[in-house]
């Protein structure tokens, strides 16, 4: 088979070798390689074609597609001219058959709400007519007490009874309404956007005779992409670590894509393969930035303090090898190149046009873990256990949300960032309850003293721990006194409990071990001297 790659100069339309009639075939969607932003999709057809030049219109392709990524791949006694892409606004893929049940009951709903309109409306003319009947008859001086009285019982009882069959229409109006708008809602949500809008290639051939040959279609689209999620379960702490590794897959290419070979790579054909250049960096005159030095040492402080965050106390769970196969690892292959990992799914794919997530399941790895609880009160009340995974390189990890199931209840959400430059991955497990973190001032040892020109402030706080689970814990514990920008402050730490203090940051650091049921405290204490005259906003 002869692979041709068109170029964008050979897109064209080439009408000098348009026939009145063209050949139409259809495409057959076989495989689709999904990226991080964009789509390959690759078709198949079958097409008869006689000697000489002909126009052949390949439909069922991708309404949005990268015209010079275009590749079609035919039989060696045909050649291709030319190729132009098109919109087909004229026949869009078949509906489901869920689609055209619904649809059905949709026309039905909505025959019946015209039904009980017109009733209504029959109803209403009524109610007008017997009004005018009914002043005309008492306009009549010429009939009896008694025949006014019976004709005035007769308009009151079928008024009565009109209006009482208005009410009732009115009900079954509204109440039906309701149901058409739920069934339109529900419509709506099978056919994603009520676009089924797809495209067509049409191709300018050449054959030396009369052919029946199998055509291949590849091409780039932007209409789909996939990003990563994961499930992360953690039964014990002394266990390892499960990952589910999943994508969300979504697609608006105007074609379902039907039992299709799915292959998802964390490659981006959209993006820039150009390295930069740097140029010339001319430095120039401006307006200072205030408090600029300030601002750069809380920032140091900030990725100083996330740093040493890594260096936590931890458990060694028991050892296992990762990743182990499951029933989903087993329908998935993944392999790598230079420039990106790919996961090929051996399960055929079902996944609408409709713009919305399709949950893939891709691999399953139980991994070893070292176990750490981490707790900063100043700044959030509860323990996080975190789970810190070596090696994890050879996962091919992308960013993305992750499901935590903690001990068998779903605990929440994470986030995993696997864009680090340390050899270790901090997974966070969430909140344990189990663990109480209380962090109050105390009042009698902390104050205000004015001495000479300056003034000094005390500051003295309590750290309480409690650990209501069934086995001890280790916790890391942090947290912080303030570090001097200015010459005239003296900022002296009076206590720390003996706990690992970084001068340059102000983070104090404990590594607690804490038995079952037990309570611990920790106190702290700092001074902050600095002239009376001036004032510190953020103390």
């Amino acid at each position: 088979m002869r692979i041709v790659v068109l170029s964008a100069a050979l897109l064209c339309t080439g009408s000098v070798y348009a026939q009145q009639q063209p050949i139409v075939a259809n495409a057959s969607l076989e495989s689709v390689t999904v990226f991080s932003a964009g789509a390959e999709m690759n078709h198949t057809s079958r097409i008869t074609i006689p000697a000489g030049s002909s126009e052949v219109v390949i439909n069922n392709v991708a309404n949005l597609l990268d015209e010079n990524s275009i590749q079609i791949g035919a039989g060696t006694n045909v050649t291709i001219m030319s190729v132009t892409f098109a919109k087909n606004y004229l026949s869009g893929q078949p509906n489901s058959a869920a689609y055209l049940k619904l649809d059905d009951s949709l026309k039905a709903a909505k025959s019946q709400l015209r039904r009980i309109t017109n009733e209504k409306d029959t109803e209403n003319k009524l109610l007008e007519l017997l009004d005018k009947n009914n002043a005309i008859a008492g306009a009549n001086s010429g009939l009896s007490v008694a025949e006014l009285m019976k004709l005035a019982d007769y308009y009151k009882a079928k008024q009565l009874e009109t209006r009482n069959s208005i009410a009732l229409l009115t009900d079954k109006e509204y109440a039906q309404a309701q149901k058409v708008n739920k069934l339109q809602q529900q419509l709506k949500e099978l056919s994603g956007n009520g676009n089924n809008t797809s495209g067509q290639l049409v191709l300018q051939v050449m054959a030396d005779a009369p052919a029946t040959s199998e055509v291949t279609v590849s091409y780039i689209t932007p209409s789909a992409g996939w990003t990563a999620f994961y499930d992360l379960r953690a039964d014990k702490t002394t266990e390892p670590l499960s990952l589910m590794y999943k994508a969300n897959v979504l697609q608006y290419t105007g074609l379902d894509w039907k039992k299709v070979k799915l292959t998802l790579s964390t490659g981006n054909p959209s993006q820039s393969g150009t390295a930069p250049i740097l140029s010339a960096w001319f430095l120039r005159y401006g307006y200072p930035e205030q408090n600029y030095g300030a601002k750069k040492q809380m920032y140091q402080n900030r990725m100083q303090s996330i740093s040493e965050d890594a260096q936590a106390v931890s458990v060694d769970a028991k050892e296992m090898e990762a990743p182990a196969p499951s029933s989903i690892s087993q329908y998935t292959t993944q392999s790598e190149n230079q420039l990106a990992a790919t996961f090929d799914i051996a399960l055929p794919y079902d996944i609408a046009s409709n713009a919305k997530p399709h949950s893939v399941a891709l691999k399953s790895f139980s991994l070893p873990a070292r176990y750490k609880y981490y707790a900063v009160p100043k700044a959030d009340a509860d323990a996080f256990l975190i789970a810190e995974i070596s090696d994890f390189e050879k996962l091919n990890l992308l960013p993305g949300t992750a499901n935590i199931i903690f001990e068998n209840t779903y605990v929440g959400k994470s986030y995993i960032n696997p864009a680090v430059t340390t050899d270790t991955l901090n997974l966070s497990m969430g909140r344990d309850k189990k663990i109480t973190i209380k962090r109050e001032r105390v009042a009698e040892q902390s104050g205000t003293k004015l001495i000479g020109s300056n003034k000094k402030q005390t500051y003295t706080y309590e750290l309480r721990v409690r650990n209501g689970k069934k086995e001890a814990v280790n916790l890391l514990l942090k947290d912080q006194y303030p570090v001097a920008t200015d010459r005239d402050m003296e900022i002296e730490l009076l206590e720390s409990a003996n706990a690992d203090v970084n001068k340059e940051t102000g983070v104090i650091t404990w590594k607690l071990n804490v038995a079952p049921g037990e309570t611990q405290k920790i106190r702290f204490s700092y001074s902050v001297k600095y002239p009376k005259d001036k004032v510190i906003s953020n103390l």
